[in-house]
């Protein structure tokens, strides 16, 4: 059983099942442009980096790569347009989520949200979904100069409760988790589901595999 003195979740891909927003507004925004839509099945795979990096990666249609600067220009002021008012109309909590806060929050632990999405749609989407209260603080994308996979953010975090790193622990989806935990000295376990650009995260060797936040109560002891 795993005893740390806090715990940080990341948001999409781990919480919260937000590509149907997502793509919703990658379609719209392409289809204003003049151009094909790219699917919910392509945009699951580009998400994790940020609303900036999906832009780019829907205008080009793959993962890697850049647009023509002016291409940009014209869509991302349309992509926040769309999104901030399609924040969290189909996004939905994952199965097991509702569980696995309650069994935490009841176990005494601190909490923290920590996503590279920006403040703007993180907060709406968090207290649309009924879980922002769950957490004692949330740092998004643009909360600091840095956001995963930096360790700034879960350092800040570590810092605002007053916990060692190496006794914090990181839950997440992504090689940006893992990558950011690392690098801060917490341990990290991944959800098989979610968003890895179509990569198996155990590939990416997390110090453990779950497939619902309701399997925590198995693998995190009480808080002491």
């Amino acid at each position: 059983m795993l005893r740390p003195k806090m715990i940080l979740i990341d948001l999409d891909g781990t919480l919260v099942d937000s590509v149907p927003d997502l793509a919703y507004c990658v379609d719209e925004m392409m289809v204003r442009l003049g151009r094909p839509p790219r699917g919910a099945a392509a945009v699951r795979n580009w998400v994790g980096n940020g609303v900036e990096r999906l832009v780019r990666r829907a205008l080009i249609g793959k993962l890697d790569g850049e647009p023509p600067d002016a291409d940009y220009a014209l869509a991302y002021p349309l992509f926040l347009e769309l999104y901030s008012e399609n924040t969290s109309g189909r996004s939905m909590l994952y199965p097991g989520v509702r569980e696995g806060l309650d069994y935490l929050r009841g176990a005494g632990y601190p909490l923290g949200c920590v996503t590279n999405k920006a403040a703007q749609f993180t907060l709406p989407l968090l207290k649309d979904l009924g879980v922002l209260d769950d957490f004692g603080i949330v740092v998004s994308g643009d909360t600091l100069p840095e956001k995963k996979p930096h360790p700034l953010p879960l350092l800040h975090t570590a810092r605002h409760f007053g916990v060692d790193p190496a006794e914090s622990l990181m839950i997440g989806d992504s090689v940006s988790d893992v990558k950011a935990a690392r690098a801060a000295g917490f341990s990290i376990i991944c959800t098989s589901y979610g968003y890895n650009h179509g990569q198996d995260i155990r590939e990416a060797h997390p110090d453990g595999v779950i497939d619902s936040l309701a399997e925590l109560k198995g693998l995190v002891a009480g808080a002491a």
